[in-house]
């Protein structure tokens, strides 16, 4: 039988009462582009990737997204409908096949009470998430759009295997993609990457596109926040 205790957040608590906990969760497989859970769903329940990953979208009536999050293994979502009983802030669907462990509303609060360890956990999880979500929004009201896409480049690039002082992102996001981190359309952003790759800045190799001079990058972005002031 699946158990809690696979969760990180659970992992410390008694293997005896995670054994009886985890007969009061649902476990489900999603695959992948399977919604999980709709904007405009009434449920309460915490959801927890025990394998696979999700995306995060907000989604407005005129069609337009905007991706909020990826998340992977170990990771929670759902956790705002839990807490203050409102209904659901965004859509999320599985990027790849996912296998989800749904914690009722009663437990997850039931588990955050009597456990200061869970409580602080989750404490520094909402925490983390309230300063991503700041940090968002301050690219969003001060810099112009080329400038939140470069930042946004280098947000989900990591260091490039044999390659010092460069970063890639792999695999590559699609334009689309793209645009919806940053709020913008399609087109803005192919234009926005055509121009760092005559620059040099960017290149596009088999699997991933790659940031080539940081420093040239990281300029725009410090040009951007100073244009702001």
């Amino acid at each position: 039988m699946e158990s809690i205790a696979q969760i990180p957040l659970f992992k410390e608590i008694d293997p005896e009462v995670a054994a009886v906990h985890s007969k009061r969760c649902t476990w489900r497989s999603y695959d992948e582009n399977e919604l999980i859970i709709d904007y405009e769903d009434d449920s309460r329940d915490v959801r927890f990737i025990v394998s696979g990953k999700v995306r995060v979208i907000l989604r407005i009536a005129t069609g337009k997204e905007v991706i909020l999050a990826e998340m992977k293994d170990g990771e929670l979502f759902g956790e705002l409908a839990a807490i203050d009983g409102e209904g659901r802030s965004a859509n999320v669907t599985a990027l790849s096949r996912a296998r989800i462990c749904a914690v009722p509303q009663s437990l997850f609060m039931e588990l955050v009470e009597a456990d200061p360890l869970v409580n602080s956990n989750v404490m520094r999880t909402l925490v983390e998430r309230c300063r991503h979500l700041n940090s968002r929004l301050a690219e969003h009201c001060f810099l112009q759009t080329k400038h939140r896409l470069y930042t946004e480049l280098l947000r989900l690039s990591r260091p490039r295997m044999g390659h010092e002082g460069q970063r890639s992102i792999s695999p590559p996001p699609t334009q689309k993609d793209l645009a919806s981190r940053i709020g913008t359309r399609r087109e803005v952003v192919s234009r926005e990457i055509a121009n760092l790759k005559r620059a040099s800045i960017v290149n596009k190799t088999t699997g991933a596109l790659v940031l080539c001079d940081l420093p040239k990058l990281n300029g725009l972005i410090s040009a951007g926040w100073a244009e702001s002031n």
